[in-house]
Formats: C-alpha cells, structure tokens, sequence
C-alpha cells in the first residue's frame, strides 16, 4: 500500500481522487454509476451504509436520495465521475472524517460492483490521493477543474492544448449528469442531497472564460499524481 502524505484536518478543504486499478472503465454502464452516487450519499454519515440492493426492493433511485442520513462526516462541495475515476472536494466535519467516508464509498461500491460482475480484489488505488486546497484562490480553481474532467470525452488531446471547440463544449459539460455542476448552476435533482448546501455557497462555481480554463485546467492536472 502506498504512501499519503496528506494530514486531513476538519474545516479545511481538500482534492480526493482515485482511479480503478486496471484501468477498467466501471462508470460507462448507468447502473454502475447510480449505484455509486447513491453510494456517495448514504456513507455520508455516521451509521453503516445500508444494504443498496435491498433498500431497491422498496425505493426508486431517486428516492435513496432521501432517505436520512445523520451524523454527517464531511461536506462533499462538488464532484465529478469518470469513467475510469472519479474527483472529490471535500471538507471534513469530525476528525477522520474524510478517511472515513472516502473508506466506506470504496468498501461500499466495491462489495456490490464484485457481486455484480463475479469479481473478487480491490477495484479502486489505494490509497487514494489528495490535495490540501490552502488558499482561497486554490479553492476558486479547484471547482471548475473538477467540472472540466469531462472535457477529455469530448476533445481527447484538451490536456496537451488541442481543444478544436472550446465553447461547445459548455453544453457538452452541463449534459453530463456525472458531476455537480448542474447544482454549480443552480439547479436541483433528486443527487443534490450528495452536496452539502452550506458548502455549496461557499464554493460555487462562477467562471464563466471556457478558453482561459480549459488551459489553467490542463496545466493543473499535470501536478496530480494519479495515472489516469
């Protein structure tokens, strides 16, 4: 097991990422990808996950998304899911909060991607990777980088500065359901009840210059240290 050398304190902010293990790509079936958020949402407490697959013999998925969950242990400000990975901000509420939570989501969502594909082993990294965002104007930026994650689906070479169509590429991003950035723009879903609303406020995204970045993006993804 590798390595974080990353003290996660409550109050402050932080980057989380992760990718599969062997580059599988988990999150291009939408079954896969609702089981996650709805995995998201109900480690978010204090109280074992419960048993998803049960809980869809009396819910639809959209009504996990109400079901309470006290005791929260981090706020989550905004995420996105890819198909081989997936990008947090985080902000723990207890102490451990975050090792916590980011433990039972992969805990959680492995034990039913396993049973669901006879699989047995870890499917994400680990340990996960993080970076502490320290500064306000690291927090500004961070939120929009976690949106543009997509924008590789859409322009494969948007990291090496090849982007051929910049500003199509909003409606590309505010069609992808994987990410908050519905909520960034002020929308409302049944998956909202993933973020926290206090945190919300503090980091919704505003930028509105596609062109600028896309290229302040790309620079950025090269300091993280996940391979995906």
């Amino acid at each position: 097991m590798g390595y974080r050398p990353v003290e996660f304190a409550v109050g402050e902010w932080y980057h989380c990422y992760s990718r599969t293990i062997d580059h599988s790509r988990p999150f291009e079936e939408t079954l896969n990808t609702r089981r996650f958020l709805e995995t998201l949402y109900l480690a978010n407490s204090s109280k074992p996950i419960p048993n998803i697959p049960k809980l869809h013999a009396r819910y639809q998925h959209e009504e996990i998304f109400r079901l309470p969950c006290e005791n929260p242990l981090v706020a989550v400000g905004c995420y996105c899911i890819m198909p081989t990975h997936y990008h947090f901000l985080l902000q723990p509420l207890v102490e451990n909060g975050i090792s916590h939570y980011m433990q039972k989501v992969g805990i959680g969502f492995t034990k039913f991607y396993n049973e669901h594909n006879n699989r047995i082993g870890n499917l994400f990294v680990k340990p996960f990777r993080a970076k502490h965002i320290d500064t306000d104007q690291y927090l500004d930026r961070v939120v929009p980088y976690i949106h543009l994650n997509p924008v590789e689906l859409f322009e494969a070479e948007w990291k090496r500065g090849v982007v051929r169509r910049p500003y199509s590429l909003v409606q590309d991003l505010r069609n992808y359901e994987q990410s908050s950035l519905f909520e960034h723009e002020g929308g409302v879903r049944p998956q909202s009840a993933i973020l926290n609303l206090e945190a919300l406020e503090q980091v919704r995204d505003n930028a509105t210059d596609a062109v600028k970045l896309l290229a302040d993006a790309a620079e950025y993804y090269q300091f993280l240290d996940l391979d995906i």
